[in-house]
């Protein structure tokens, strides 16, 4: 399993959220957040609002999620956003106790 955090612009959020649903990743946790990249802010601003968007995947989900990130949320300008991967050890569902692969979705 791997947990993805995507930080994009706010204005893509929609279209990466309908898209993930497409493909059959619902579940996710979304926080309005802000932050700046290597271009430092856009003057006067010093913090820009993002998304960030978190979801835990199994392995052989990942690449596909990326791709659709990537594919809804670039537009070739700075600030588009990063996209995190980071391992996850186990994910246990509260309700039903299911460990793994089968507590995600």
């Amino acid at each position: 399993m791997k947990k993805v955090e995507a930080i994009i612009r706010g204005n893509d959020f929609d279209r990466v959220k309908s898209a993930l649903k497409q493909i059959g990743i619902v579940p996710l946790t979304v926080y309005p957040v802000q932050g700046r990249g290597v271009q430092g802010g856009v003057p006067p601003y010093d913090l820009l609002p993002k998304m960030k968007i978190e979801i835990v995947v199994k392995d052989r989900d990942l690449e596909k999620v990326i791709d659709v990130i990537i594919r809804n949320a670039r537009s070739g300008t700075p600030g588009d956003g990063k996209i995190f991967v980071i391992p996850v050890e186990d994910a246990i569902r509260i309700r039903t106790g299911e460990r793994g692969n089968e507590a995600l979705y």
